[in-house]
């Protein structure tokens, strides 16, 4: 079956958008409007001829309205194969008019739990009726067009007018695809929320659900295909940001955008940090963010270059001005005042993304990651550590200042790929060792990035002498821990644990460092 005239349709929508401009479509094509409740007074209301579903069925609405489309007069309209004799058969029997065309959505849950309602409210934004009508009719396709998103109503209204009053198998086959997905994911919406109620972080069964936002030109590389979509629990980033200006994201721009803007989240004082392949090559503090960016590009302004910039602070000129020097791939802040985005303007290739606020660092959710026939879910890593939670495990003590930096290099370290080792003085890293598999080798590297970054701007000495040194996982022996030592390092805070923690301690005695401990580890691969 291709063509299919539509001689009568059931609307039932929750979210009346474009509903009048489609009934009009369909009346111009003489088909008869079947129609419950709200949607039926509102077609009613401006003239339209509708058909109650309760006269059409001969029972009425009952139990508020929960009971009014389960009925075989209705489903019986759906299912029924056209091409089928003894449903034909069926159908004449018991007087059931076929239904050519299902437009339905749903009463809003997502939106009903997302604005905090009690479990009773909830549970009666449970629509039953709606995805009942919607699969049915999707099941049938072959002779029912469903229509669940007003997006796709122009689609339909330009069918019908293009092909007097029919719709072709192709738009009812592309429409019934998205009717499953939709039931799909109002279910998964369902199901989590259950789970959360019941207090079941990782329920036997776990549902995910997204819509896509964009397709991406490509993926990680070239070769492989890709699509941003959208998700889960409200959280601000590049799921809620504004694009103003610059050309289409990539994904590795939207991979690297959301770990900078994570990392910038972590602070109340004035932040920067600057990614690249989602690690940060500098990250720092400062009374204003034009402060804090000078101070996050002189780590390593070389790696700097083509990055992306996140500010925990609406974007001001003063900073643009200093960041014009740089090119980089995207700025994302939670807003930017009109100084900032009419200077860059003219910068027309780069992303400027606008995320309206910043996420909550200790905030729950989960990270998922695929593997070969499943996923990885956990927690997302909200853990955090002030000063009350730092013990000192070394004859000496450190400093107030060096306290407030350790807390910094512990905090960007957390967003540094494992193996990490962050240098950090005066609220900024000075030097950053990610993902090698050995930790001397990441306390080496960081150190010498730091020295080449201070050549390059004309210093003299090493610029990790009288620095902090963060571990984002223990010293499994002494000798990282001597290796930031010989870099200059005047203090260690990592999460210890390590049986060898004795010989570390030792070793930081000898060379007269304060260490702390924090009981707490951040791995991140």
């Amino acid at each position: 079956m291709t063509a299919v005239h539509v001689r009568r349709a059931l609307i039932s929508v929750s979210d009346k958008t474009g509903l009048i401009e489609l009934a009009r479509c369909l009346a111009r094509h003489a088909v008869e409007i079947l129609s419950t409740g709200g949607s039926a007074r509102a077609l009613a209301a401006t003239g339209l001829k509708v058909v109650e579903v309760g006269d059409h069925t001969g029972f009425p609405e009952i139990m508020d309205g929960r009971v009014k489309t389960l009925h075989p007069k209705i489903h019986g309209g759906i299912l029924g194969r056209r091409d089928a004799a003894d449903h034909v058969a069926a159908m004449e029997r018991h007087a059931i008019a076929p239904i050519d065309l299902v437009v339905s959505n749903l009463y809003p849950f997502e939106a009903t739990i997302a604005a905090g309602a009690d479990f009773a409210t909830a549970i009666e934004n449970i629509d039953i009726g709606g995805p009942a009508l919607i699969r049915a009719a999707a099941k049938n396709h072959d002779f029912v067009a469903v229509v669940t998103d007003p997006a796709d109503y122009a689609a339909l209204i330009a069918e019908l007018d293009a092909n007097a009053g029919a719709t072709s198998l192709a738009l009812r086959r592309r429409l019934a695809a998205a009717a499953y997905a939709r039931t799909g994911a109002y279910d998964a919406a369902i199901s989590r929320w259950f789970a959360g109620e019941l207090g079941e972080a990782f329920p036997q069964r776990l549902v995910f659900a997204g819509e896509r936002r964009q397709l991406l030109r490509y993926g990680e590389n070239p070769h492989q295909h890709a699509a941003f979509y959208g998700g889960g629990p409200a959280r601000p980033g590049i799921a809620t940001a504004r694009q103003i200006q610059g050309k289409e994201l990539s994904y590795n721009n939207l991979n690297d955008t959301d770990a900078a803007f994570e990392l910038v989240a972590e602070f109340d004082r004035p932040a920067v940090a600057i990614i690249k392949h989602a690690n940060p090559c500098g990250v720092a503090l400062g009374r204003d963010l034009a402060e804090a960016y000078a101070k996050a590009l002189a780590c390593d302004p070389v790696s700097a270059y083509g990055g992306i910039i996140a500010l925990n602070r609406p974007l001001d000129a003063a900073t643009v001005a200093a960041i014009d020097k740089l090119f980089v791939e995207v700025i994302i802040a939670p807003d930017a005042d009109e100084g900032a985005r009419a200077a860059l303007a003219r910068k027309k290739n780069l992303r400027l993304l606008l995320a309206g606020a910043m996420p909550d660092p200790a905030a729950p959710g989960l990270a998922v990651k695929s593997v070969a026939g499943g996923y990885l879910v956990q927690d997302r890593d909200a853990g955090r550590i002030g000063d009350n939670d730092l013990k000192v495990v070394t004859k000496r003590a450190p400093s107030a200042a060096e306290r407030a930096d350790l807390l910094f290099a512990f905090t960007v370290a957390k967003h540094v790929k494992s193996n990490a080792i962050v240098y950090a003085k005066g609220g900024a890293t000075v030097g950053i060792g990610a993902g090698q598999m050995s930790r001397v080798d990441s306390a080496r590297m960081a150190a010498i990035t730091a020295d080449v970054a201070g050549r390059a701007a004309g210093a003299s000495g090493r610029r990790t002498a009288g620095a902090v040194v963060a571990s984002d996982a223990y010293f499994p022996f002494a000798d990282g821990l001597l290796t930031a030592a010989e870099a200059g390092a005047t203090a260690v805070i990592q999460p210890g644990g390590s049986l060898r923690d004795p010989e570390v301690i030792a070793a930081a005695d000898e060379k007269g460092l304060a260490m702390v401990f924090t009981g707490m580890r951040h791995f991140r691969h």
